[in-house]
């Protein structure tokens, strides 16, 4: 019998696994994936050790109700964008009371685009214990692939920040 070798351990096992390392809870605040994204990060074994709880904030409402997402942001640039995917992210950190968050706010069509802000959009936020950086994707394909191109790099941004 051969030993067994070091089995591959997926996105989300490894996310858990240096949220576990490093003592960190998370949450997570989603628009465009709409709960993909927690639901993805709970199929880890163990993720109820660190993670909090999550937010669905489809309306700006919501965003501003849940998240404390400035209504004046909002206002200024709109849902999607940079300036509220941050907001997002440290809102979300802070009414969980998680050392991280991962945000998500887009555009996964088939409508709703424009030519500043096109079908395929996404801002994806990540905070770490303070650091919040926020990546822009433009994805290409149907509105169930967009989603999980989104929740497959918001995964991956979490991931780097916590290497």
């Amino acid at each position: 019998m051969e030993p067994e070798t070091e089995k591959e351990h997926s996105l989300e096992e490894r996310v858990a696994a240096l949220l576990m390392q490093h003592n960190y809870t998370v949450t997570t605040t989603e628009s465009c994936t709409g709960g993909l994204l927690s639901g993805r990060l709970i199929n880890a074994a163990g993720i109820s050790k660190v993670y909090k709880e999550g937010y669905i904030t489809y309306s700006n409402e919501a965003k501003e109700k849940l998240l404390h997402v400035s209504h004046d942001t909002l206002e200024a640039f709109g849902a999607v964008s940079e300036q509220t995917a941050k907001e997002m992210a440290i809102g979300a950190a802070a009414a969980a009371g998680a050392q991280a968050a991962l945000a998500t706010t887009g555009i996964a069509g088939p409508d709703g685009g424009t030519p500043q802000k096109p079908v395929g959009l996404v801002y994806i936020s990540c905070y770490v214990n303070g650091v919040t950086t926020v990546e822009r994707h433009v994805y290409a394909g149907e509105r169930a692939q967009i989603r999980n191109m989104a929740v497959e790099s918001a995964l991956l941004l979490l991931e780097q920040m916590l290497l």
